[in-house]
């Protein structure tokens, strides 16, 4: 067995389907003390509004041979409206970036990125291949900084965990 061999990676696919992980409500009701009926009937409800948008593998890139996270900052003139939905169908095909968003703050900045790459080397390469080349890019895209996130980690918790915590944080929430 290998951790990229395609039974394993196929395997991992699949956990992203919707309904191919659901949530343990023996663990739930074990770890919260509440009814099975009420763990449950609170999941639906959660599901229902949009909270819960599913379950699934939290995957260390890292030990699949994926070594660097990348942040990008770019300054794309978005205005240029037929270059701009190119470059966006672009990086949807880009199996590398996994998030893009507009961005706002201090500088001129206007989308963020992030992605994964085996290493610098390949992220260069990749850009190269995939962008560079394309006629009018400079055009659209003015400047671009990139972050390249490293070991030692700091702090690795999930957004989800994150948000938890602040809720909890408030104080709106009585304690047991």
């Amino acid at each position: 067995m290998q951790l990229t061999d395609r039974v394993r990676v196929n395997i991992l696919d699949a956990l992203l389907k919707p309904k191919s992980v659901q949530p343990n409500i023996r663990q739930i009701k074990k770890h919260t003390g509440y009814h099975k009926a009420t763990v449950k009937s609170s999941l639906d409800f959660l599901e229902k509004e949009g909270v819960l948008q599913g379950y699934g593998p939290k995957v260390d890139f890292r030990k699949l041979g994926y070594k660097l996270e990348v942040l990008g900052l770019s300054q794309v003139d978005s205005a240029a409206q037929k270059p701009f939905e190119k470059f966006l169908a672009m990086i949807e095909k880009d199996p590398h970036i996994y998030w893009v968003s507009s961005v706002v703050g201090s500088g001129n900045w206007n989308i963020l990125t992030r992605h994964i790459h085996k290493d610098i080397e390949s992220y260069h390469a990749e850009g190269q291949k995939r962008y560079r080349g394309i006629p009018g890019f400079y055009d659209l895209v003015r400047d671009t900084q990139s972050f390249f996130s490293v070991e030692p980690v700091f702090k690795n918790l999930s957004r989800t965990k994150s948000i938890i915590e602040l809720i909890k944080a408030e104080g709106k929430i009585p304690k047991k």
